[in-house]
């Protein structure tokens, strides 16, 4: 049973006004402001920089390891967010992981449509190698959007020849931007988070005139073999509940060693409702003990083959 702080989260969400005419920018505006009602805490420190070509910032909390590093792709349906609107969630996942995060500011559609916000993220990565800091150090993750793009950026990466990190987070991926699982229609009306027409068009916005079916857009088809480990969390409340199931099964047969977490009664990316709802804040502690898990695996199997 959830809590009942839940109940009143999906009254908020349900009561928000929706404009179909409105314009990208208009809805950035709107996502900015309702997340400015859960701002980080006052002991986030954030230091902006510019990786790979991008903006982008730092987020500590005290007693953060800054040799452990969460690189955060935020979601938005490739269309909105940005690193104001993800600040909280990723100063929760750093304190609940005792490390440092790195989240990059990726060029949205349809101003900049694929494979602008995969570049970004593989550039980010690549700068963030450049300073120094370990892959096996990096735990690469992101929510939503967010989330797939994680999973082709990983794919970019594999295919290019890089070091990958020590394991990936997806928290509520969209990974079949064609829209074909089951919960897209099973799941509709209980989601309050995402309406089917709007993410569409989200979705044709940022692939453009690319196959929607091509990896890096839709990473449900790609060849996932040879990535690192995975943490996937998603509600069963989700239009995008097929996108993890999907997920998490085709990388186990391709070898991939996935932890599948399907939440009772959650909705899309409730990690966001961290301040008010218990359920949030638990599965970011969740998140949290998996970005110490695989760290510490990877330091010891480094250091054993050494």
């Amino acid at each position: 049973m959830a809590s009942p702080q839940l109940q009143t989260i999906i009254q908020m969400l349900r009561a928000r006004p929706r404009d179909p005419n409105a314009t990208p920018q208009q809805m950035r505006d709107g996502f900015e402001q309702m997340t400015s009602l859960f701002p980080a805490a006052a002991d986030v420190k954030v230091e902006k920089v510019e990786a790979g070509g991008r903006p982008a910032e730092w987020v500590s909390v005290p007693g953060s390891d800054a040799s452990a590093v969460l690189y955060w792709l935020h979601g938005g349906g490739y269309v909105v967010g940005s690193l104001n609107t993800h600040r909280d969630l990723v100063s929760r996942i750093c304190r609940a992981a005792g490390c440092r995060a790195l989240a990059i500011d990726y060029r949205l559609a349809p101003e900049n449509p694929f494979p602008a916000a995969v570049d970004d993220a593989v550039a980010g990565y690549r700068w963030l190698l450049a300073q120094g800091i370990a892959p096996e150090r990096v735990i690469i993750g992101g929510d939503s959007a967010g989330g797939g793009l994680t999973v082709a950026t990983l794919i970019a990466l594999r295919d290019a020849g890089e070091r990958l990190p020590a394991a990936a987070v997806c928290i509520s991926p969209w990974t079949d931007l064609e829209g074909t699982g089951d919960s897209v229609k099973t799941r509709a009306a209980a989601d309050p988070m995402i309406q089917v027409d709007p993410l569409g068009g989200f979705a044709r916005l940022y692939y453009g005139s690319a196959d929607v079916r091509d990896p890096l857009v839709s990473p449900i088809y790609a060849d996932l073999s040879g990535l690192p480990p995975m943490l996937v969390q998603v509600g069963d409340c989700e239009v995008l509940l097929d996108d993890s199931t999907r997920l998490a099964e085709r990388a186990k047969a391709a070898g991939v060693e996935v932890t599948l977490e399907v939440w009772d009664e959650m909705i899309h990316v409730w990690h966001f409702f961290a301040a008010m709802l218990p359920e949030a804040q638990q599965a970011i502690d969740r998140v949290g003990g998996y970005v110490r898990e695989r760290i510490s695996a990877r330091a010891g199997a480094q250091a054993a083959a050494s």
